[in-house]
């Protein structure tokens, strides 16, 4: 039983010397430097102070006094501390059916300040609600307090911001087309492409002040293709998609509501594919005297998965390799190039294996030159003979250029965007469609006479 007590008995005789040498010893040594002073002028004095009690009834009262001084926060003993509550809502209180309103901010932080206990119960039990009360206020500019309702009374508080400025205006509404932006789409599957999107809702109300509601630009319907869970083609309906109203600059308008506030989507997916032939394509100069007696590769066509649109656009598959400065056979494994807008190849690679030989060249005559780029308005014509053909040097091994086929794979043309009526020199461009041949013209310019069309 003993031991039970030892720590309490422990805690009070250390509260007994701490008492004692607070405020017991200063006191007492007070009392008897006043005794000293005034023994030679009061014996009566003297005669209280000399009762053996008297010491201890004077430092209980001073030690009553003190209590209530402190508990009365007169004296404050305690070190006042301060605590940072960070993006703390703010619970805006306004008829939301009438008004909308400007510039209610969307976090503020609420310091509390006191002592070390009462912010630490103000902290873990306060329900930390800001409130902005604009319930009495109608159309209009104001500058409104932000109040925190908090349930401890002895800690203080301060708000970042404390107050706001708030614009005050009458909501009103109208009708809008209803668009929508397909998020996420790289994490469909990527043999897979959105076909087709319908909305249940074409048509929306918006609603907001009119200074709000012009500067509407578009309002989307927010698809995340992540949520589309279709591993083949088919149709899948998609719930509670969010609506955005955005400005012409693309900025997002936060205070425009929407009526319904969400709509449904059904989404057809399809897997829409087709094979294309591998394009050899080289980049840079070979070797002087050197050129390319044969190109070939492993993989002659890939298939190519996207929108339809897209695919039927596609006339090859290009595989680009480096010739710079070859001067003798190599093989070579290559990365396709996936062309813009394609989901999936059914290979990224090809190898390729290109036999080089000895440049030889020739000249091949009476090359017809095709414009390109007219004004439908418009019509043109040589300015000469000498300006109808030209004359193309072609340079290879010489069992590619001697080629009786080499002349068709031949096309010089000049670009005539933008011109008007008159009479133009034009450069001319030569391509050929052989990766062993390069091919370049003996005239680069050739005089054109534009003039409006008769028909």
């Amino acid at each position: 039983m003993n031991k039970i007590f030892k720590p309490f008995i422990a805690l009070f005789k250390a509260i007994y010397k701490i008492i004692d040498k607070i405020i017991v010893t200063p006191i007492s040594r007070i009392v008897y430097k006043l005794r000293d002073i005034f023994k030679n002028n009061s014996s009566r004095l003297e005669k209280i102070l000399n009762r053996p009690n008297i010491l201890i009834y004077v430092s209980l009262i001073c030690a009553v006094a003190i209590f209530l001084l402190v508990d009365s926060k007169v004296i404050d003993l305690t070190e006042r501390e301060a605590e940072i509550i960070s993006n703390q809502k703010v619970n805006a209180i306004f008829n939301e059916e009438a008004y909308i309103v400007d510039g209610i901010p969307e976090q503020v932080d609420i310091t509390l300040i006191g002592s070390r206990s009462t912010v630490y119960m103000a902290t873990q039990l306060g329900n930390h609600e800001v409130t902005l009360d604009l319930s009495g206020y109608g159309v209009g500019t104001y500058k409104v307090p932000l109040k925190y309702n908090h349930n401890i009374n002895s800690v203080d508080y301060k708000l970042d911001p404390s107050t706001v400025t708030v614009k005050i205006s009458e909501k009103v509404s109208k009708v809008v087309t209803l668009g929508y932006n397909m998020l996420n789409e790289n994490k469909l599957d990527s043999k897979l492409s959105i076909s087709n999107v319908v909305l249940d809702n074409n048509e929306i109300i918006i609603k907001s002040s009119q200074e709000m509601l012009d500067k509407v630009a578009v309002v989307k319907a927010l698809i995340d293709a992540s949520n589309i869970t279709l591993t083949d083609a088919g149709e899948m309906t998609l719930d509670s998609i969010p609506l955005v109203a955005y400005d012409k600059d693309g900025n997002r308008l936060t205070t425009v509501e929407t009526v319904p506030s969400k709509v449904t989507a059904t989404i057809t997916v399809e897997a829409y594919h087709d094979d294309k032939i591998v394009k050899v394509v080289t980049k840079g100069n070979m070797a002087s005297g050197k050129a390319i007696a044969s190109i070939t590769q492993t993989v002659p066509s890939v298939t190519i998965y996207g929108e339809k649109s897209v695919v039927d656009s596609i006339a090859y598959v290009e595989a680009v390799v480096n010739i710079d400065k070859l001067d003798a056979d190599k093989n070579i494994s290559v990365d396709l190039v996936k062309p813009s807008g394609v989901r999936y190849m059914s290979t990224t690679k090809t190898d390729v294996s290109i036999k080089v030989g000895t440049e030889t060249n020739r000249t091949i005559e009476g090359v017809v030159v095709e414009a390109e780029n007219l004004a439908s308005n418009l019509a043109v014509q040589a300015a000469s003979a000498d300006d109808k053909q030209i004359n193309v040097i072609v340079k290879g091994v010489d069992t590619v250029i001697n080629d009786n086929e080499l002349a068709s794979k031949i096309k010089a043309t000049v670009d005539l965007t933008g011109l008007k009526p008159g009479t133009h020199t034009v450069p001319v461009k030569i391509t050929v469609s052989d990766e062993r041949v390069i091919a370049q013209a003996e005239k680069t310019e050739i005089t054109v006479k534009i003039s409006e069309s008769s028909k």
